[in-house]
């Protein structure tokens, strides 16, 4: 199974170019081909426990979510760029790298006729997005970020999701991944591009106290921001999401991310 190397990226503040067109323009002079190149828009869920003090400290704002087909270390001069970083190998399937690009390609660029309709039922609202339901606060975000988010907020966002099982517990979440595939994600326009098992997290090996008990990571694509909201305020996703995901994680985040800005950013930067 291939190794890919997951970093979330904090930019050094810049003046001008802004940081992220300095980092792009950075990132095209080496000789690295990322699977991933994705704006971070914000969080959805919060870690609890795991991993909070790199993730959450001192209110990290992340910028970028960059994803590599290697375990290379980013070459120095990324480095200089990056204030704070958080890195996680992973295992990824063959089958879901190979010809990566031009199924994601197809992703962000669907033909508007396969793109699947919103729901017109009144959604489920939850007190909280932390069990990964459509609380008050974040369908009013969704809104905002739909109508004023320009490009991104009307295109596909990519969902990073990490996620810690409890003992004996995966099989569960496994029901929920399948249900996911088969229905409630899918006829939302949600796709699994990347899942895979965690090797290390920041240096600590799989199985070691703190950052090293973390499973698994999945990017799940949605053709837009709404679709995801629409499928969290749905009753038949939050059954199988009650019943088998919620149940079977010990600790788990997800953030929001874009890649339909990266590129108007990379040809602002000349690249």
């Amino acid at each position: 199974m291939p190794l890919c190397t997951i970093h979330l990226l904090s930019l050094t503040p810049t003046s001008p170019p802004a940081p992220l067109q300095t980092f792009l323009s950075a990132l095209k002079s080496t000789s690295l081909t990322p699977l991933i190149i994705s704006r971070v828009i914000r969080w959805i869920i919060l870690p609890t426990h795991l991993s909070t003090s790199t993730l959450l400290a001192h209110n990290i704002h992340w910028d970028l979510l960059l994803i590599l087909p290697s375990t290379s270390p980013l070459p120095s001069p990324l480095q200089s760029l990056i204030q704070h970083q958080w890195t996680l190998t992973a295992g990824i399937p063959s089958r879901l790298l190979e010809n990566f690009h031009a199924k994601n390609a197809a992703l962000l660029n669907p033909d508007p006729a396969s793109v699947p309709p919103l729901s017109t039922q009144q959604p489920r609202l939850a007190r909280s997005p932390q069990a990964l339901e459509l609380s008050p606060e974040l369908q009013s975000w969704i809104e905002h970020f739909a109508a004023e988010g320009g490009k991104e907020g009307a295109g596909p966002v990519s969902m990073l999701n990490l996620l810690s099982f409890k003992p004996g517990m995966k099989a569960s979440y496994l029901e929920y991944g399948a249900a996911f595939a088969e229905s409630i994600g899918s006829k939302r326009g949600g796709d699994a591009k990347i899942v895979g098992t965690v090797v290390s997290v920041n240096g600590k090996e799989k199985g070691e106290e703190g950052e090293g008990l973390w499973d698994e990571v999945a990017l799940a694509h949605y053709p837009s921001i709404k679709h995801f909201g629409d499928m969290l305020g749905s009753e038949d996703y939050q059954s199988v999401n009650q019943r088998c995901r919620v149940p079977a994680l010990r600790d788990t985040f997800i953030i929001c991310t874009s890649e339909v800005g990266i590129g108007d950013m990379e040809g602002k930067a000349k690249l």
